[in-house]
C-alpha cells in the first residue's frame, strides 16, 4: 500500500486525503489546528462554490451538509452610478445550483471524517525541516498548505503572475437577520456590487455553525475608501464600517442590512495578499520533491469567487493523476505533468480573475449592460463562475464580444 503525506487541512488537502484515503493508500494528514480548534476559530473565507465543484464533494460522498445549505440559484451583478443609484442590476440563472459551507464547519467535519475511516491525522505545524524528514519515509508528499514557512518552497512563476502586489484590501463579516433581496425575493442569488473607482462588494448566502447566514464581502481598491479594515480588532467595530461604507456606496444593500448582526465574535476577517502562480515543485534541503497543492501553487484574488472551486478542481485532478500512476515512482516529470493537468482547468481561472481586477474595457462594459437587457448573456455570465472557460469565447477579445452580442440581439 502506498504511503502518501498532506500537509495543510483545508479544501484540497482534506478533499485529495479523503479521495486517497476511499482509493485505500495510507494517508496521513498534518493540520496545524485540531478539529475543534477549526470549528471555534475565525472563518477562513467567503467560499461559494458552484455545481462542478459541488460534484467533485457529491463523488467522494463527502457533502454532508448539501441538504442544510441554502441553494443559490442565480448570481446577480449591479453597477453603482456616481451618485449611488443603480446604473446596472440583473441577476443571471445557475444551470446547477451553488452552496457555501462555512469551512469551520466542513474543514473539521472532514477532519473528525479522515479519522474515523482510519486516516493519522497529526496536529503539527509542519517545517521545511519536518517535511525533509518525511519524504524519506512517504512515497509522495503534497504540500496544501498556503501560508507560511511552507510556501517559500514554490518559486514564483513571474511569466503567470503579473502581479507583484495586492489588488484588493479584503473584508469579511458573517452576518444574521439580513432581508431577502426585493427583486428575487423567492430564490437566493450571490449579489456582486460593483462600485466603479472603489471596489467590490459581494453578498452571499451560507450555512454557519449557528444556522443560514449572510457574508458581506468587501474588496476595496488598496489606498481607497474600502481599505479601512487592517488591523481593526473589534468585530463590531468591523461591522459598523462594513454597514458605513454599505450606506455610503451600495444603499440598495444597506436597505436590507439595517438589523445585522454578527453570527459570533469570530464572524469577521480583513487581509490581503499578492495573486501568484508558483512552481509546482518544492525542493527540500535534503534532495527530496514535494508537490504543490491549490492555492500554494495558483492563488487567485477572491474577487471572482474560485478559491474553494479551484481548491477542489485541483483535488479531483490530482487525485485522477495519483491513481493513475500506479506503482510507478511519483518523480519530478509526473509532478510536473500532474500539475500541468491541472493547470488547464487553473489557467482559464487565473486569466479571468486577473483581467477582473484590472479597470474593464469598454467591450467587457457592453457586456455587463446588455446583460440586463438579455436574460440569456446574464444566464451565460453566471455560469462562467461554475465553467470560467467559457469567458474565452466572447469576454476577453472585442470582436468576439460585438458578435456574440449581435447573435444574442439578432435572437430576440
Amino acid at each position: 500500500m502506498r504511503k502518501i503525506l498532506v500537509v495543510g487541512a483545508g479544501q484540497s488537502g482534506l478533499q485529495l486525503a479523503l479521495g486517497l484515503q476511499s482509493q485505500g493508500y495510507e494517508v496521513t494528514l498534518m493540520s496545524n489546528r485540531t478539529a475543534d480548534e477549526v470549528r471555534a476559530g475565525r472563518v477562513m473565507s467567503t467560499q461559494c462554490m458552484f455545481d462542478t465543484a459541488l460534484q467533485h464533494e457529491r463523488d467522494l460522498q463527502i457533502n454532508f451538509w448539501e441538504s442544510q445549505a441554502p441553494r443559490i440559484q442565480g448570481l446577480g451583478v449591479s453597477v453603482a452610478a456616481p451618485d449611488s443609484s443603480r446604473a446596472v442590476d440583473w441577476v443571471g440563472m445557475l444551470d446547477g445550483y451553488a452552496q457555501s459551507v462555512d469551512q469551520r464547519i466542513k474543514m473539521a467535519g472532514w477532519m473528525e471524517t479522515f479519522a474515523q475511516r482510519g486516516g493519522q491525522l497529526v496536529i503539527h505545524g509542519a517545517a521545511v525541516s519536518d517535511l525533509d524528514f518525511f519524504a524519506r519515509r512517504y512515497d509522495l508528499v503534497l504540500v496544501s498548505a498556503g501560508k507560511g514557512e511552507l510556501v517559500s518552497m514554490f518559486g514564483r512563476d513571474a511569466a503567470r503572475s503579473p502581479y507583484t502586489a495586492p489588488q484588493r484590501a479584503l473584508a469579511v463579516a458573517y452576518v444574521h437577520g439580513m432581508g431577502p433581496r426585493p427583486e428575487h425575493p423567492d430564490f437566493d442569488a450571490v449579489r456582486c456590487n460593483l462600485v466603479p473607482g472603489v471596489g467590490e462588494l459581494f453578498v452571499m448566502p451560507t450555512l454557519t455553525n449557528s444556522g443560514r447566514a449572510d457574508i458581506l464581502f468587501w474588496e476595496g481598491l488598496p489606498g481607497g475608501p474600502l481599505d479601512v479594515f487592517q488591523g481593526m480588532k473589534d468585530p463590531n467595530e468591523h461591522l459598523a464600517v462594513t454597514l458605513e461604507l454599505l450606506e455610503r456606496y451600495l444603499p440598495w444593500e444597506y436597505a436590507r442590512s439595517t438589523k445585522v448582526e454578527l453570527t459570533d465574535a469570530n464572524g469577521t476577517l480583513a487581509g490581503r495578499y499578492t495573486p501568484t502562480v508558483r512552481d509546482p515543485v518544492g525542493r527540500l534541503p535534503g534532495g527530496g520533491l514535494v508537490l504543490g497543492v491549490g492555492d500554494v501553487v495558483v492563488a487567485n484574488d477572491p474577487i471572482t469567487g474560485q478559491g474553494s472551486n479551484s481548491a477542489s478542481k485541483c483535488a479531483a485532478s490530482y487525485l485522477a493523476s495519483i491513481v493513475e500512476r500506479g506503482e510507478e515512482p511519483f518523480d519530478e516529470q509526473w509532478m510536473r505533468e500532474t500539475f500541468d493537468r491541472y493547470w488547464r482547468t487553473a489557467q482559464h481561472v487565473t486569466k479571468w480573475t486577473n483581467a477582473m481586477l484590472a479597470p474593464p474595457p469598454e467591450h467587457v462594459l457592453n457586456i455587463i449592460g446588455a446583460a440586463g437587457q438579455f436574460q440569456p448573456i446574464a444566464d451565460r455570465f453566471a455560469n462562467g463562475f461554475d465553467d470560467p472557460s467559457d469567458f474565452e469565447n466572447f469576454f476577453y477579445d472585442p470582436a468576439k464580444a460585438e458578435a456574440y452580442l449581435g447573435e444574442v440581439a439578432a435572437r430576440v
